[in-house]
């Protein structure tokens, strides 16, 4: 059965065609703008594989604590149990990339859908360390792809004006998934019940199993893959010959690449996952009780969802670059005083100094680099290597993530934390360098010109 398309308008109501090349008899029609029902519809389809994005790397976080004892694990088995998921996210971020150019973004969708459902099920019904590996192997997997695809989808069908802030649901929905797996692990946390945890999940994954057969493909990869009766619109892109800019070390893609990568290390070795993975570990180290350190990652898990939310109007009228810059200032001073709080010897009120940094530092994160790095990295490439170049990107991202997970505790044992804040500041510092000599400004273009102003 062929791709769904958006449903057609009357002939008399499309604007004229734009195209990079003189029109011929033979051009098709343009793809119409898809309604504001169905945009709202695969938006909000789409954007569920963000909201378990971020359920699934965060809902660990509290299961642990009771996997550990029920599955007798030891203390290499609950690091392996963290770390497969950022591996198959990786993964799953460069083995999406093809079938997404060949099937279709709809259709690998579904895929990812599926394997969520698949991986929460295995979760929930583990019996030992090694089903519980595999299902968290799957769930990486999954997250991996939905962090290429999903950013991909909401681009390709967005109309200019709105790109921005429909990608920036998908990253909303990412971190209301965080909040949400920080609240299921405390309602949970009682009956020791992880089981309960990981199957709450499941009910937004059947959700999103089902929306996905009930959107349609992207008009750009429609035009892309000449389906009858469709032509690349303004969103799409420009159509090449062959081969002409399908590699990535075309010139123009090098320059995508190079930003895209960048943003893409600098997210990750900016910090943002060792304040989202070790919150109440670090206000520990700041001299807070136990009981309140775990009680602050519910605060910044908050802030990250409110200041997302707020990134959503702002990244259409203030524009990616303005935002990126604020962001990483914010970031860089933030991580200052948190380095400063977390001093040899915390003084007094030094807990509540690194509280408000932390949150600071999230805010920050969440209302500019957040977001705009998902949405530069589906807007930069070319069509023909759109889905290979955001794959690329967030093949980075999760390899970084990786690194930086796996670094912080043993660096912060080794030099203190303070050190390791003051190197995360660092590259933010020399972030805002990169970004003022090398990003160009996105907000309302149609892709085509972005891709040729590289």
């Amino acid at each position: 059965m062929a791709p769904r398309a958006w449903p057609a308008a009357p002939p008399a109501a499309l604007p004229p065609a734009r195209t990079t090349a003189p029109p011929t008899a033979l051009t098709a029609p343009t793809v119409p703008t898809p309604p504001t029902p169905r945009l709202a519809l695969c938006t909000a389809v789409v954007a569920l594989g963000g909201l378990l994005f971020g359920f699934d790397t965060g809902v660990i976080s509290g299961a642990l604590l009771f996997l550990r004892e029920q599955l007798g694990l030891s203390s290499f088995q609950q690091g392996t149990v963290i770390s497969v998921l950022l591996l198959g996210a990786a993964a799953g971020a460069l083995g999406s990339a093809r079938p997404a150019d060949r099937f279709g973004r709809k259709k690998v969708l579904v895929t990812v859908a599926a394997t969520f459902t698949l991986g929460l099920l295995l979760a929930t019904l583990a019996t030992g360390f090694w089903t519980l590996l595999a299902a968290r192997a799957v769930l990486g997997l999954a997250v991996g792809s939905a962090s290429t695809v999903a950013p991909l989808y909401l681009t390709e069908v967005a109309p200019p004006r709105l790109r921005g802030r429909l990608v920036t649901v998908n990253q909303i929905l990412l971190t209301v998934g965080i909040l949400i797996s920080y609240l299921v692990d405390f309602a949970f946390a009682g009956a020791a019940n992880w089981r309960a945890m990981f199957a709450v999940g499941l009910i937004p994954s059947a959700a999103m199993l089902l929306g996905t057969f009930a959107i349609p493909e992207t008009p750009a990869w429609l035009a892309q893959h000449s389906r009858p009766g469709t032509a690349a619109p303004a969103n799409a892109g420009s159509r090449s010959t062959p081969g002409a800019l399908s590699a990535l070390g075309a010139p123009g893609t090098r320059a995508a690449l190079l930003i895209g990568v960048t943003l893409a290390a600098v997210q990750q070795f900016g910090g943002i996952n060792s304040i989202i993975y070790y919150a109440p570990s670090i206000m520990a180290r700041a001299g807070m009780g136990a009981a309140n350190s775990i009680g602050c990652s519910v605060a910044i898990g908050t802030v990250n969802v409110l200041m997302t939310i707020a990134a959503v109007p702002l990244i259409d009228r203030a524009g990616r670059r303005p935002l990126l810059l604020w962001s990483l200032s914010g970031m860089a001073l933030s991580l200052i005083a948190l380095g400063i709080a977390l001093g040899p010897a915390p003084g007094r009120g030094g807990d509540l100094v690194a509280l408000i940094a932390m949150a600071a530092y999230v805010g920050s994160f969440a209302i500019g680099l957040g977001p705009v790095f998902w949405v530069l990295a589906a807007e930069l490439f070319p069509p023909e290597s759109r889905a290979r170049g955001a794959s690329a990107c967030a093949l980075v991202n999760w390899a970084a993530n990786f690194v930086v997970g796996q670094t912080f505790l043993p660096a912060a044992d080794l030099v203190g934390e303070r050190w390791v804040f003051w190197f995360f500041a660092a590259v933010s510092t020399a972030a805002i360098v990169f970004v003022l000599r090398r990003v160009p400004e996105t907000k309302n273009r149609p892709l085509s010109d972005i891709h040729r102003s590289l």
